[in-house]
């Protein structure tokens, strides 16, 4: 077990708290049942995936205003990555290598800045939406 007093960081002591919990699914410990447990967790990833989509949605939207969206949609992949049963996930493509504009853009250190402020204010929309919604 971990020490979450001797945490030097809140950064630290969270991943204190979560390798604390490894047994818990979606925040609730096991049940000792493997249907119960297996619904558990099948209903808490069904809404982690939701709220990745709409995560998702918020910076393609900031995105979608600083370049031309290669696709106006998010698109889901089963990485690995993106699978955590209990916090939103999202894979952010920002342009191509393969396309001499987009290669040029990416050289920019304004533009990647532009992006990361993107990134950054469709996070900052979602969190809001989502404690709005939450209350």
């Amino acid at each position: 077990m971990l020490n979450t007093k001797g945490a030097t960081s809140s950064a630290a002591k969270f991943l204190a708290q979560t390798q604390n919990n490894a047994d818990a699914i979606g925040g609730v410990q096991s049940s000792g049942n493997r249907n119960v447990d297996n619904t558990i967790l099948d209903m808490t990833q069904t809404a982690t995936l939701r709220d990745s989509r709409k995560l998702g949605h918020s910076v393609l939207t900031e995105l979608g205003k600083l370049n031309q969206l290669h696709k106006g949609r998010v698109d889901e992949a089963n990485f690995a990555v993106l699978r955590a049963p209990d916090v939103p996930s999202i894979l952010v493509e920002t342009a191509f290598l393969s396309n001499p504009t987009e290669e040029r853009l990416l050289g920019s250190e304004s533009f990647r800045q532009q992006c990361a402020q993107a990134i950054a204010t469709g996070i900052q929309k979602y969190i809001n939406t989502a404690v709005l919604r939450r209350g």
